[in-house]
């Protein structure tokens, strides 16, 4: 009698069992947590969001309707070119408009915006349970972009949104060429290859830099041809390349490590003086070339090779838009030949903040978690057959595995492990319009390195005697 009480209470406890198993496997499928369902609260809501117009988010803007139509929220994505999402994005929040509830931001946009309180921060919106995805695999975003550039004082004020980086760009069918590889190394002593040496980069630059009529791969020159083409404008990045490509590579920095100004350093004025003197091998037009006119310089087929954004490869490196397509090579920025101090590559990382203005911020706080998704990313680089990866699953898509510039997405992610944010200084663009315009003149050869950055001291202690955001 005993054993047949034990059987069946052995029987019900299994069934409690697999009763209260069912219940929470039934509770998890119904409540998983969704973009739908944690829109609920704010269908029908209209959010405005600014960023900068590149072929990246004219891609993404053809998808942001998926987002619309499992959500019900609107979304207002307005694309404006670099300078103008610069000025109108910073001036509406600045001023306190309210226009747009998110705005695209480059690094060093960011001290300028957070000393005056126009961010919001994103720590509560990420402990809220209902509006956070709890897949998003935030460690997967490429580091040190991320943490570089939106955290700061224990705060997070958004995701990676845009990854951007500078690689260096080749022309293989030179380099690869029997009669050039044999009369480079009869004059340098090593084998012709893709640099790997900023010392290189010189050499090769020297070594392709010749006149009209002369020979180059076996024919004859109708024009001019350069072993080199950089970018040179006094706006631009020309001040950013510099200071993250050479100044920090040769060991020194503009500023110190508190944000007191170092201009004139040693260091910074030999890193200077190199980066002028590759102007000898350069178009006698590049202190008017733009991010933009370099890669066209390259698809013209006027110069050996460049340091350049690598987003504009995708517009270049084409059947439809250069002659030279396939004949490309990429790497990643090289460092100094011998170094032993921190390597650095210039690249800008970039975020979408939530305007501290902003009337919907946990609908746009959604939007913005959307866009970093890893499958918003997939179907990005899928509708544009390629891109600028900002999580690490995306080095492992097909469409990065079998892209058509093979070693484009290596020098990407060898560029990345080596770029940071612009540090958090709000008068930074105001030393950069300073510095910009000192450097031109440097490349120019209308003042020296040493004269140029003593200049530059003294002009940036004006500016900020202390320059960081404490």
């Amino acid at each position: 009698m005993q054993l047949r009480i034990d059987a069946r209470m052995k029987q019900r406890q299994w069934v409690a069992t697999g009763m209260a198993i069912t219940a929470i496997v039934f509770s998890s499928a119904t409540y998983a947590w969704s973009y739908k369902e944690a829109a609920e609260p704010y269908s029908g809501t209209t959010i405005t969001v600014l960023d900068e117009v590149t072929p990246l988010q004219e891609t993404m803007g053809k998808i942001v309707d998926d987002f619309v139509q499992e959500t019900g929220i609107q979304v207002n994505y307005e694309l404006l070119n670099h300078f103008e999402v610069i000025s109108k994005g910073q001036a509406d929040m600045l001023s306190g408009r309210g226009q747009y509830d998110a705005v695209m931001l480059h690094s060093p946009q960011m001290g300028l915006l957070l000393s005056a309180d126009k961010i919001l921060p994103i720590n509560d919106l990420m402990d809220d349970s209902n509006l956070n995805n709890p897949d998003l695999g935030l460690d997967q975003l490429i580091q040190p972009s991320w943490d570089s550039v939106a955290k700061f004082n224990d705060q997070t004020y958004g995701f990676l949104n845009w990854a951007y980086n500078q690689v260096y760009w080749a022309r293989a069918d030179l380099l690869n060429h029997p009669a050039e590889q044999e009369a480079f190394k009869a004059k340098y002593g090593y084998d012709l290859a893709p640099a790997t040496t900023m010392e290189q980069v010189r050499d090769i630059a020297e070594f392709f830099t010749r006149p009209k009529g002369e020979q180059l791969a076996g024919e004859t020159l109708e024009g001019d041809f350069y072993g080199i083409v950089l970018e040179g404008i006094k706006g631009g990045t020309t001040f950013w390349s510099v200071w993250n490509n050479f100044i920090k590579n040769w060991g020194g920095d503009i500023f110190d490590e508190s944000g007191v100004p170092t201009v004139d350093r040693p260091e910074n004025i030999e890193a200077v003086a190199f980066w002028a003197s590759l102007w000898k091998f350069s178009p006698p037009g590049q202190a008017e070339y733009s991010l933009i006119d370099v890669p066209t310089v390259m698809g013209n087929g006027i110069a050996a090779q460049s340091i350049a954004w690598s987003d504009f490869v995708f517009g270049i490196d084409t059947p439809s838009a250069s002659k030279l397509h396939g004949s490309f090579t990429y790497a990643g920025v090289p460092p100094r030949e011998g170094q032993t101090t921190p390597r650095y590559v210039e690249g800008e990382p970039s975020l979408i903040v939530i305007s501290s203005h902003s009337k919907h911020p946990e609908a746009t706080y959604l939007f913005m978690q959307w866009m970093v998704d890893e499958a918003t990313q997939a179907k990005l680089f899928e509708a544009l057959g390629g891109g600028v990866p900002m999580r690490n699953q995306t080095w492992d898509l097909p469409v990065v595995q079998n892209a058509a510039i093979p070693d484009l997405y290596p020098a990407m992610r060898e560029s990345l492990t080596y770029v940071s944010a612009k540090p958090k200084a709000p008068k930074l663009y105001e030393v950069a319009d300073v510095l910009g315009g000192i450097f031109q003149e440097i490349g120019l050869g209308q003042m020296s390195a040493e004269d140029g950055l003593k200049s530059g001291q003294a002009q940036v202690l004006k500016i900020c005697e202390q320059c960081f955001l404490q």
